[in-house]
């Protein structure tokens, strides 16, 4: 993204930056005292043994005991600091993380909400990049990362502190542990970065993992799980699929542990022959005691500067969701940015809605689902639209609500092109009972008005009525204000034809505050011979001045609306009337005629 440091550290900072200016300060201050304390009390217990053997000759009443009271109280102190790093680093850890996390999930809702369809939804990179932003992959929240990279930095500045340290005493000797440790921490560095890489490749299959995982307690699944017995095979597979995903990348750490025993080796050997020089200088230069005491500790304290640890495996796993959230807000925002400057689509259509020539090939399918579809919609028309399963029915709704956009003609209102109408504003013209339709754990109010600030109760229950969904909302306890969902205290279930009756309900309420375009995919799918009945007879009714679409297997359903169109191999081959269809003698005729035979068949056996 252009104007955003490359680095997934400094992405990490800033990220940091912008959830919270106070709690970045905050940080800030505590990188210099994580890095500054470890030093500081190093540095005062050295004066304190310095002072020791003075204080012992002469007393603590003398003035070596006074400058080993002063130099206990200063360690005293500084060790007291010291201690206090935990709690405040797990204070701030705490509310920084909490901060990061409330803005990367703000932004991540931005992001895939942005775009006006849903076909990045099914990109598999965009999925990985989501899983990746969200810590799904390997249970680490890439919100922790600032924190863990600010920790990272104060390590390094004790580190630096310590080498400094040392430098007072010998110059060289400073120098030559930093270059020494930064040395070792570059290919110790890359071994990590190309680790965390092999882990963010494996998204597709960790994703699976977590998928097979899920099905164990996700509802949806939990009957098929139990009733064909699925537990150890689900766990067999997400066993399967974790190690795909996770093998390489602990290929990649066992080099990295063959690299840092290596590196340990050389270190230890550079600590001896440094301890050595001290012990020589100590004894042949009459070295002080302080300076022995201060600058031996000193030694393994400057491994902090250039040092590999699990931290940082750890560290590098969490900064990979980083650069993955600013792929999407980037990717996807140039997505919702072909959106800006179309023209308002409020109050639209007012006359006729056009399908020229319109074609959609589904990515990496053989071949199209729809091609050279022409159909017109006028205002205030209902049309009826059948075909066998498979005949692209939904996905010419999907294309309707700008939920894709054709790969082949063009869908006008109008006569405009609908992709150069303002695609949010379109979406709010459309209202949709999808056949998958949302079951939302909320108020039923909530699931009918769809989180609306202020839902219109009067509104509401005119869509019930319509809906017939009266008497779902008086039998629920709270009646519209009872969670619709089991796993909430005080929530219910409902059955499938009570959800559908809801989810025509939401579609009614959104006629009645302003949508034109009325979308019902298999309306009673779930409903009951009487509920069925009821809807049929009340058809018209629920239609009349919206311009509706009806999708239906059921002829009961599609023989009131004003015309009637059928979709067959990717094209409407016939269009008109229930009766001209009839006596056309086609694919319509058919089907009515096998469907009406068999329903007087069930009709005769019941009798």
């Amino acid at each position: 993204m252009r104007g955003l440091p490359s680095s997934p550290r400094a992405r990490a900072l800033l990220l940091l930056w912008r959830s919270s200016r106070p709690l970045t300060a905050a940080a800030v201050v505590f990188v210099l005292a994580e890095g500054a304390l470890p030093v500081l009390v190093i540095v005062a217990m050295g004066r304190v043994t310095g002072a020791i053997p003075g204080a012992v000759i002469f007393g603590l009443s003398s003035p070596h005991g006074q400058t080993l009271l002063v130099a206990l109280a200063e360690a005293g102190g500084v060790y007291a600091l010291s201690l206090m790093r935990g709690p405040f680093e797990d204070a701030l850890t705490s509310a920084a993380t909490a901060r990061v996390e409330a803005e990367m999930q703000r932004r991540l809702v931005h992001a895939v909400c942005a775009p006006v369809g849903i076909e990045h939804l099914e990109d598999r990179v965009v999925s990985d990049q989501l899983a990746s932003a969200r810590g799904e992959l390997l249970g680490g929240q890439p919100s922790s990362a600032p924190m863990a990279l600010i920790s990272s930095l104060g390590d390094r500045l004790t580190g630096l502190l310590a080498c400094v340290a040392l430098a007072t005493f010998r110059w060289w000797l400073g120098l030559a542990m930093f270059v020494v440790w930064r040395l070792l921490r570059r290919p110790l560095g890359t071994r990590l970065r190309a680790q965390a890489m092999r882990v963010r490749a494996a998204g597709t299959p960790l994703r699976r993992s977590w998928y097979l995982l899920g099905l164990a307690w996700k509802p949806p699944a939990a009957k098929e799980m139990r009733v064909y017995g699925l537990a150890d095979w689900v766990a067999e597979r997400h066993r399967d699929e974790w190690l795909e995903g996770t093998r390489p990348a602990w290929r990649e750490l066992r080099r990295l542990a063959g690299a840092a025993w290596i590196a340990g080796g050389a270190v230890l050997a550079l600590y001896g022959v440094t301890a050595g020089l001290l012990g020589y200088d100590a004894y042949h230069h009459d070295i002080s005691l302080r300076t022995l005491a201060t600058m031996l500790p000193m030694l393994p304290t400057t491994m902090a500067v250039g040092s590999v640890s699990y931290a940082d495996i750890g560290l590098e796993k969490l900064l990979g969701g980083v650069p993955d959230l600013e792929a999407l807000t980037s990717s996807l925002g140039a997505l919702a940015g072909r959106e800006s400057g179309a023209r308002p689509a409020t109050g639209l259509p007012r006359h006729v809605l056009r399908c020229e020539a319109v074609g959609l090939t589904y990515p990496g399918a053989s071949g199209p689902v729809l091609h050279g579809l022409d159909l017109e919609l006028r205002v205030g028309e209902s049309l009826g639209l059948v075909g066998v399963n498979g005949a692209g029915k939904t996905t010419l709704i999907t294309l309707l609500a700008r939920m894709r956009e054709p790969t082949a003609g063009q869908i006008t209102v109008d006569g405009l092109p609908l992709a150069q109408l303002d695609g949010r504003a379109w979406q709010r013209q459309v209202a949709v009972v999808y056949q998958d339709y949302a079951r939302l754990p909320a108020s039923a109010a909530d699931n009918v008005a769809m989180f609306s600030p202020v839902p219109d109760r009067d509104a509401l229950d005119r869509a019930a009525a319509r809906a017939g969904a009266t008497a779902v909302i008086a039998a629920l306890p709270r009646g519209w204000d009872t969670i619709l969902s089991p796993q909430f205290a005080g929530g219910v279930d409902l059955s499938g034809g009570q959800w559908q009756r809801i989810a025509l309900a939401r579609a009614l309420y959104a006629i009645d505050r302003g949508a034109r375009v009325l979308v019902l995919d298999e309306p009673t799918a779930q409903l009951d011979v009487r509920g069925e009945a009821a809807f049929y007879d009340q058809f018209l009714k629920l239609t009349a001045g919206v311009t509706s679409i009806v999708i239906s297997h059921r002829f009961a359903s599609v023989r009131r609306a004003d015309r009637i169109a059928v979709l067959d191999g990717g094209a409407i081959t016939e269009l008109g009337s229930h009766a001209e269809l009839l006596l056309a003698g086609g694919t319509y005729a058919h089907m009515f005629r096998l469907q009406a035979e068999r329903f007087r068949a069930d009709g005769e056996a019941a009798a």
